[in-house]
């Protein structure tokens, strides 16, 4: 993508700046670097703001015109750092289901029954939704209509899978009731996880990750009722 870069902003080896007072162009070296730092963004903040304005407008719904205006950059200078709304994409899900599959990493490795290690999973995946939540937000609402999203449906399920394997293990240990499917068991407790990408705003002197993840444990695995219905 640097080639494009470079092609678009300087032609035969003057950036625009030289062809206009007709300076001589600085050695590769110094040229080289002006034009790395002229988008005026590094990957990082580029995807950041590519994905407010895909959970704003959709992903399908936002153009390469509508990034640039969002941006206040040119189309450009946009692919000097990634080849389209494609790469933008894949960047921003991999970033939340590679931070979730770290989660059932650490999961995977604490030790004593399987209802401590899916407790685990998801105070570890309401940390990762509360660092990365315009990201898992993003995925959340991916519906499969690019290979892209495709890739990315995948990978969730291959995760439901394995939150579904520690739910009908906890089950067959006895701590958890047998009456429901350990899939639903599994859609339900990670529908609250993932409620949180609709109300969830971090603020100052507000609610932090522990303390979500422990109401939402407490509502999980212990429920609402402070004593058994009569």
């Amino acid at each position: 993508m640097t080639g494009v870069g470079n092609e678009r902003d300087g032609r035969n080896g003057r950036d625009e700046g030289d062809r206009r007072d007709g300076r001589n162009p600085p050695p590769d070296g110094q040229a080289k670097a002006r034009r790395r730092g002229r988008p005026g963004y590094d990957k990082e903040s580029l995807l950041r703001v590519a994905v407010k304005v895909f959970n704003e407008r959709g992903y399908d719904g936002t153009s390469m015109d509508e990034l640039s205006k969002r941006l206040g950059i040119s189309k450009s200078a946009i692919y000097y750092h990634v080849a389209g709304k494609d790469e933008l994409l894949q960047l921003a899900v991999d970033r939340a289901l590679d931070g979730l599959f770290a989660a059932a990493d650490q999961a995977g490795a604490v030790e004593g029954r399987a209802i401590d290690r899916l407790e685990h999973l998801v105070r570890a995946s309401v940390a990762v939704l509360v660092a990365e939540q315009p990201f898992v937000t993003l995925l959340l609402r991916v519906r499969g209509n690019t290979a892209v999203e495709k890739r990315a449906l995948a990978r969730r399920r291959e995760f439901d899978h394995l939150v579904s394997g520690l739910v009908a293990q906890a089950e067959a240990d006895g701590d958890i009731r047998p009456d429901i499917d350990p899939a639903i068991t599994a859609r339900l407790l990670f529908g609250l996880v993932n409620s949180l990408i609709e109300w969830y705003r971090p603020r100052r002197g507000g609610a932090g990750a522990d303390e979500i993840a422990d109401a939402l444990c407490k509502v999980a695995f212990d429920g609402l009722r402070t004593r058994p219905p009569e």
